[in-house]
């Protein structure tokens, strides 16, 4: 059985390419493929593989300063969701673009699954959503806010024209993982807000810990790979993917005129040009062509 491991963790690493090698080499020999993240603020990663080939690239993170405890939330998969490994050095582990922001040493307050239900049904507290708009709209908590942002890093900007809207209010902020959120508490704590909380282990860790019937999910949960989205049990969802604008894809969106499979849906139908969508076909072809034949092809994930 495929499993996936989604984690991080915001750590001093000081020089970060110094980690990297290690990480390749165990990752590799075991079969491991997914996507981790390597910055001077920490590790983030969604990974997956064997049971044996998880755990030895686990215990390579925890080698890394801070990373000895490390908390990952795991999945099944019922095929590898990933066709490559990529290990990456940047800037951010995930990039908000304001300098200074460290939650290594200021941060919000972690409010467990089984303690979120009742935080966030407090007439005094505020729910944001800190996830990109696309994300929100096949999911999101009961009423949560929703920034309507297309990147994270445009949070910053949207806080500063509607921050006012929430004096008085404690703050309670979540995101696919947590790490989004966390990094977000510990901005908003530098721009006065007195209480911020953010659910630990993000939507996912609620997602695996909290009954159905008790929850105040609705909907289901993106991920960022080729499983497309996640229910409560972390059971695989509904949603494909348009591999043109990487936009998660309902049986409304799959049902539309303008959607062609691997080339185009009603969200990016105007955004391509004709040699795009001759580009987009040709891939298509190419990776049902490898899938005809047991392989999965490069230009899928």
């Amino acid at each position: 059985m495929t499993v996936v491991a989604s984690f991080y963790r915001f750590a001093s690493l000081g020089d970060p390419a110094r980690f990297k090698p290690q990480l390749v080499e165990v990752a590799s020999r075991h079969g491991v493929r997914g996507t981790l993240l390597l910055a001077r603020e920490g590790v983030n990663g969604t990974i997956a593989g064997s049971r044996k080939g998880l755990d030895s690239v686990i215990r390579q993170i925890r080698v890394l300063p801070g990373c000895d405890d490390i908390d990952w939330r795991e999945s099944p998969a019922t095929a590898m969701p990933f066709s490559r490994l990529k290990v990456r050095l940047k800037r951010e582990i995930v990039s908000m673009g304001k300098p200074g922001i460290d939650p290594v040493s200021k941060v919000g307050t972690y409010v467990r699954p089984a303690d979120w239900n009742s935080l966030i049904t407090r007439d005094d507290v505020a729910v944001i959503d800190t996830r990109n708009a696309y994300e929100v709209g096949i999911g999101s908590f009961e009423g949560a806010i929703d920034p309507d942002t297309a990147r994270f890093r445009d949070f910053p900007a949207w806080w500063d024209a509607n921050g006012h809207r929430f004096d008085g209010k404690k703050v309670a902020m979540y995101c696919t993982g947590g790490i989004r959120c966390e990094k977000a508490t510990s901005y908003l704590l530098s721009q006065g807000v007195e209480e911020a909380f953010h659910l630990k282990g993000g939507i996912l860790g609620y997602l695996e810990e909290v009954p159905e019937e008790e929850s105040l999910w609705h909907g289901e949960c993106f991920v960022f790979d080729q499983r497309v989205s996640v229910c409560h049990g972390l059971k695989e969802g509904s949603y494909d993917l348009c591999h043109a604008c990487r936009r998660p894809l309902g049986n409304d969106a799959r049902d539309h005129a303008d959607y062609e499979i691997g080339v185009s849906c009603p969200s990016c139908i105007g955004k391509f040009s004709d040699a795009d969508r001759a580009r987009f076909r040709e891939r298509q072809r190419q990776i049902e062509l490898a899938r005809s034949k047991g392989m999965q092809h490069f230009g899928q994930a």
